[in-house]
């Protein structure tokens, strides 16, 4: 056979195996293993991958996993697991031969983290370059031997020049048939390295056609049809999951199919494999260069965990001796109780040993959590029973993201649970730097208990959508039609006594939510100011004058009048300020710096800090520096009104007129400036003058 001639090409059937074979040595179609196209959908481009530096540790962050409205959410570890584990896979490696395993507790986003690689999947392959494609073959009834059933298409969505390298018995006759149709000596090679063989039925049918037609393959090929495989969500094709069952109900048959009486009755041959109906199984849905979610798989009774570890040892469908290559990226889920009860029993070693571990933590950095709040808030316009807009207190994201966060900070000498959650943050905290936090984290995560390592105990995020419910169902929330940050604590309390069992785990949350309950306290109390100045960033502007000034307390030619002139980092103008010595005492007194060694480590510190934010984040405000901004706060309520505590009398006692404009122009500064709602607005200016949380 010559090779075909570009007039040979233009008449060949757009659906025929030759024209597909053409396409994929042209490169207008693919031929690559499920580890292959997900490496590719993550890696190849520029901008996919980021060095960037977590809890102290250079790691890698990539684009794909950050795409979308609603997309993940840190997981940088775990990430860069599964990345590290598909693209070994697509290379070659062992990790081809194994399952990967996400274990955590519940509600640390492992579903969620399946459901959106899926979805990625399902997007990656819609579009045309990377569109797969199976085989069919028409008019099998021709044969005599399978009664009125005259389509039969490959069950496991086998790709075509899997069919290609199995035409003839012959490797050699294979490679032939192909350079044939342009493939060079180097292709083949390459190409013949991902040669798997054709599934039972496809075997069976394709011979009995052969048998048919007496081995003519060009009479044989005019039956075979190139058809695209369906990626739907739906019917679980190229991605599809199965959820943990009961004991009773789980079935291998779900995984991977079973007998079916109706295509019996039209076959000729009792051990015709095509008599099991394979698609009636999760597994063979997705055995075509799929993503198979295994969720809860430790769950499933012991046989079925048994016929997922054959699948992944073998990488095959077996049913009474008959196998079905797969070409699947198998991906299980997993509870920390589950697991561990798992391994307790010893004879389950061997799945183990075929599984690529990754414990899955909960988020730990303070400001992504606000944006898996904001995932749980919803984007979607609350209403009340009566369906009146609920309004959201600007200070609730803040309050909840704090204490669910803190839940999830280990017992730790070194660092208390604050300073822990603002260094895993990226913050400021105190002089502890992040070369601690990274020594903690090293730490712990040597620790062979699993839920002593960092972030693997705490509130999850089902819980934090627990604690929003029972807020939105609390009276004061339905009545004041407003979702009032502090109510939210007695929320989270409840969920701690409802939902977490252990005794010792329930008594650490109890005392997380206490911290964040005083750290709440200071946010008010910044509202406060910004509200009576009439100004939305007034401490903002303060805590930088006093960063500004001890910066240029020791520069040159300050003159009498002490004014320094320096640009600003954000509109490179110059700007000037007085140097106030006493301001700058104050604030450090407020911050219980008593000698003057004490001050200039202070000072020096701050400055150190500037000098490096700035480089990179020319917005930096020092507002994350908690110590600070509650100083400079104290300051300002002691010098603008004499003591926070005429503020507190002004504001609790409005019998007078005076009293009266100040409480009407802070509430209006809160609805106007500031994002509150009359109610937040005033339950917050409430509990600014109560003592509550300042203990």
């Amino acid at each position: 056979m010559a090779k075909k001639t570009s007039a040979d090409l233009s008449a060949l059937n757009p659906a025929s195996l030759d024209a597909h074979i053409l396409k994929v040595i042209s490169g207008e179609r693919k031929f690559e293993n499920v580890f292959q196209s997900v490496s590719r959908m993550i890696l190849d481009g520029p901008g996919k991958v980021e060095k960037v530096t977590i809890n102290g540790r250079p790691t890698y962050d990539f684009k794909l996993f950050r795409d979308g409205k609603k997309h993940i959410v840190g997981m940088y570890d775990e990430i860069n697991s599964f990345v590290s584990f598909v693209k070994d896979a697509a290379e070659g490696g062992s990790s081809a031969e194994m399952a990967f395993v996400l274990i955590g507790e519940p509600g640390n986003g492992k579903t969620f983290f399946v459901d959106f690689l899926s979805a990625k999947y399902r997007e990656f392959i819609s579009l045309p370059e990377n569109q797969r494609y199976t085989f069919r073959f028409n008019n099998v009834d021709l044969t005599g031997r399978y009664g009125k059933i005259d389509r039969i298409e490959s069950q496991t969505y086998e790709d075509p020049m899997v069919l290609a390298m199995n035409l003839f018995e012959s490797r050699d006759d294979n490679k032939k048939y192909l350079s044939k149709l342009g493939y060079t000596d180097a292709q083949l090679d390459k190409l013949f390295k991902m040669h798997r063989p054709l599934g039972a039925c496809t075997y069976f049918v394709y011979n009995q056609m052969k048998e048919h037609f007496g081995g003519d393959l060009g009479e044989i090929l005019k039956h075979i049809e190139i058809v695209p495989v369906p990626v739907s969500e739906s019917r679980g094709t190229l991605t599809g999951k199965y959820a943990a069952k009961d004991k009773i109900t789980s079935s291998s048959v779900d995984l991977l199919g079973d007998e079916s009486i109706s295509r019996l009755l039209h076959l000729a041959d009792a051990d015709n494999p095509y008599r099991f109906d394979l698609r009636r199984g999760a597994l063979a849905r997705v055995a075509g260069g799929g993503i198979h979610f295994a969720d809860e798989v430790f769950k499933n009774k012991r046989d079925l965990v048994q016929v997922y570890l054959g699948v992944i040892q073998n990488r095959s469908i077996e049913i009474e001796g008959f196998k079905w290559p797969l070409d699947t990226l198998i991906v299980a889920t997993s509870n920390n109780a589950e697991f561990a009860r798992f391994q307790e029993e010893k004879e389950q070693a061997p799945i183990i040993d075929r599984c690529r571990l990754t414990y899955m933590s909960h988020n730990t950095n303070l400001h992504l959590q606000k944006l898996l709040t904001s995932y749980s808030l919803g984007s979607i316009e609350k209403t009340n029973f009566i369906g009146k807009k609920l309004h959201i207190d600007p200070n609730l994201n803040q309050a909840i993201s704090t204490a669910f966060i803190l839940t999830r900070m280990p017992a730790n000498e070194k660092l208390n649970p604050v300073e822990m959650m603002k260094l895993a943050a990226g913050e400021v905290a105190g002089e502890k730097s992040m070369r601690t936090l990274a020594e903690v984290v090293n730490e712990l995560n040597s620790d062979p208990d699993i839920t002593r390592r960092f972030g693997q105990k705490g509130l999850g995020h089902r819980n934090l959508g627990r604690a929003i419910q029972i807020l939105l169902e609390q009276s004061e929330t339905q009545e004041g039609e407003c979702m009032y940050a502090y109510d939210v604590f007695q929320s989270i309390d409840k969920v701690i006594i409802d939902y977490v069992q252990d005794q010792n785990d329930r008594i650490k949350f109890m005392n997380d939510v206490k911290i964040a309950r005083k750290l709440h306290r200071e946010n008010v109390m910044t509202a406060i100011f910004n509200a009576y100045m009439n100004e939305a960033n007034a401490i903002e502007k303060d805590v930088m004058n006093y960063v500004n000034m001890i910066i240029g307390i020791d520069a040159k030619n300050l003159g009498p009048n002490k004014i320094w002139t320096y640009q600003d980092p954000q509109s490179k103008k110059l700007i000037s300020i007085k140097i106030d010595e006493s301001y700058i005492n104050s604030v450090e007194e407020r911050l219980g710096l008593k000698s003057d060694e004490q001050k200039q480590s202070f000072r020096t510190t701050i400055t150190k800090i500037y000098g490096q934010k700035m480089n990179t984040d020319p917005n930096y405000n020092f507002m994350d520096n908690n110590d600070l901004v509650k100083a400079v706060t104290d300051v300002r309520l002691k010098s603008d009104i004499a003591g926070a505590g005429s503020l507190v009398g002004a504001l609790s006692n409005r019998n007078n007129e005076e009293n009266n404009r100040l409480y009407n122009r802070m509430i209006d500064t809160m609805i106007n400036v500031l994002g509150y709602c009359r109610t937040c607005a005033e339950k917050t200016i409430e509990y600014f003058c109560t003592q509550d949380d300042t203990n």
